[in-house]
């Protein structure tokens, strides 16, 4: 694996229950595509980034690919899709306790 480079801190709980558990959401630093890649047919510049939910299977994002490293980590560091729609079975809340998609 790579080098963690941003990383975030959650609680979250099942919709209907109170136990809050950590999640812990690490975007990994954008590697090169290997040219033998079964995943993806890279051009010379194609990268990939990969995302960890930490503490929900549900969320696993697994690699994000990208034209180039910017891209990738880009398109990656984008959490906020699967956050809303893993929403529809868990609440999530910042560390202080505050609602994560209260307005």
């Amino acid at each position: 694996m790579t080098t963690v480079i941003a990383q975030r801190r959650l609680l979250f709980s099942v919709k209907g229950q109170a136990q809050r558990r950590p999640l812990v959401i690490r975007l990994y630093a954008p590697q090169p595509v290997s040219p033998d890649s079964p995943l993806y047919h890279p051009d010379q510049e194609t990268a990939s980034c990969r995302v960890e939910f930490d503490g929900i299977a549900a969320g696993d994002l697994g690699e994000t690919f990208g034209a180039d490293t910017l891209q990738a980590l880009q398109l990656a560091a984008d959490v906020e899709p699967t956050l809303k729609r893993l929403s529809k079975e868990y609440d999530f809340y910042f560390t202080t306790g505050e609602g994560y998609f209260d307005q």
